[in-house]
């Protein structure tokens, strides 16, 4: 037997918000549906996936022209971010992927989605460091990003 469910978030291998699937009974019951990724295929669920395809319309960059435009904007210059950082050059935590999108906001003034921001491995140290951002679903900018001590950040007692 098989159901038919409508997506509410991204699902490896299966598919993303707002999709409609036929899985098995068990995979919606025991895992999709307990979890709210996937809510049961109804007349009322059409409005819901009509909402959740406007909004990922609102957040998705309109067309590949400008999702190209923006990654040549990107890769133009280093993201400079400041972070606490101990002596030896470690941070205090690790670079979230939140800091990258305000830090693209405040330097070339272009917003993007922090889901769409992925780091090769993470990022616990001062320097130079790389992280891919999804524009478009053909097109990925890779950031080059300067980690800096934050001014005024205590540092670490010996």
């Amino acid at each position: 037997m098989t159901s038919k469910l409508i997506l509410t978030h991204e699902v490896t291998g299966l598919g993303t918000a707002g999709d409609v699937v036929d899985v098995r009974d068990g995979f919606a019951r025991n895992f999709l549906l307990p979890r709210g990724l996937a809510t049961p295929w109804t007349k009322g669920g059409q409005r819901q996936l009509d909402q959740i395809r406007a909004a990922r319309g609102k957040r998705a960059i309109a067309s590949l022209d400008e999702a190209q435009a923006l990654k040549a904007t990107l890769e133009s210059k280093p993201v400079v971010l400041s972070e606490r950082a101990g002596d030896n050059g470690r941070l205090f935590g690790a670079v979230a992927s939140k800091e990258v999108a305000e830090g693209v906001k405040a330097m070339f003034d272009k917003d993007i989605d922090r889901r769409t921001v992925e780091f090769p491995t993470p990022i616990r140290s001062l320097g130079e460091h790389k992280a891919t951002v999804r524009l478009h679903e053909d097109v990925f900018a890779t950031l080059a990003l300067q980690v800096v001590a934050a001014k005024g950040a205590p540092a670490a007692k010996a």
